[in-house]
């Protein structure tokens, strides 16, 4: 199966350096070069169109034009279509129970908006799909925020005859206000060990230390047709959660000792501070999905003897 790029940038991407973007795409989707390219180059700089075009195995007769936004450098826009996020959304949608399967909807348009970078790599990923009904003609809702991955974890501590839950709290741009939260972080790249990022998570962000054979997968209990990751806005955001547990039993001096403690990476933008709080309470005390959807997958786990003793 084959996927065509051509390029309209006045820049053009070279036939080798675009084949090594395309090379990065699962055999669903993998692109192929095409060499003949052409270029669109108007008088006026201002308004040259930065552009490609994808030829999809789900539809070979319908071409899919992707296209940098006003201000979308072109270099910027070469990080975008070779991104992993781009890469996964691209593989999604062209999966077992993928939008494009069963050939009533189609791919036509692609705006690249905009990405911010995490050091070399594409941290975050703003674009909108033209996802078209066939039969009516009319779009799909299809803007996209795409920031892969991520993992957190349910950390329950016995002490004295009770059970407290270790969240975080810090400043959320996007919501205006700071959040009590689970210990969380995004995976890098869309590989890497999942349980490990979510060990060195809750170090860093809450100072306990645990080990990979003391957490327990919670999504792992969902049914297989789920992917066994739970997604918290698929309206408008594709990123798919692992849910973790840990237990532990600890002294009321290490409870004393973490509630308010600070810590985070500070030259990441982290200023984190350290909640502890009775479980029992836990589900009234904040709004962050990721703390929501531990606990009733938890309980349920737990309600039907999944959870190893």
């Amino acid at each position: 199966m084959a996927s065509v790029y051509s390029s309209g940038s006045i820049s053009l991407l070279t036939f080798s350096s675009v084949r090594k973007i395309a090379a990065s795409f699962p055999l669903q989707s993998r692109c192929v070069i095409s060499r003949g390219i052409s270029a669109k180059m108007p008088t006026d700089s201002s308004s040259l169109q930065i552009k490609h075009t994808i030829k999809l195995p789900t539809q070979p007769n319908d071409p899919v034009t992707v296209i940098a936004a006003p201000g979308v450098s072109d270099s910027d826009f070469r990080l975008a279509i070779g991104s992993s996020l781009f890469e996964q959304w691209l593989k999604n949608i062209q999966s077992e129970k993928g939008l494009l399967v069963d050939g009533t909807l189609s791919l036509k348009q692609v705006l690249i908006q905009g990405i911010d970078m995490f050091g070399r790599r594409v941290g975050f990923l703003k674009f909108k799909a033209d996802v078209i009904d066939k039969e009516t003609g009319k779009k799909v809702p299809g803007i996209v925020f795409a920031r892969g991955p991520a993992v957190s974890v349910l950390i329950l501590l016995e002490s004295e005859g009770k059970t407290y839950t270790v969240l975080t709290e810090q400043a959320r741009v996007p919501v205006g206000r700071p959040m009590l939260e689970l210990p969380a972080g995004m995976l890098d790249d869309n590989v890497g060990d999942i349980a490990g990022t979510a060990i060195r998570e809750v170090e860093e962000e809450t100072g306990i230390q645990i080990n990979s054979s003391e957490m327990i997968d919670l999504t792992s209990f969902l049914d297989p047709s789920t992917g066994c990751k739970v997604i918290p806005s698929p309206g408008g955001c594709d990123e798919e959660l692992s849910l973790f547990l840990y237990k532990g039993s600890v002294s009321e001096d290490v409870i004393k000792q973490l509630q308010g403690k600070e810590t985070g990476l500070r030259e990441h933008g982290e200023m984190i501070k350290v909640h502890v709080v009775p479980y029992d309470t836990l589900w009234r005390m904040t709004p962050d999905a990721k703390v929501l959807m531990s606990i009733a997958i938890y309980e349920m786990a737990k309600k039907d003897g999944l959870l190893p003793h």
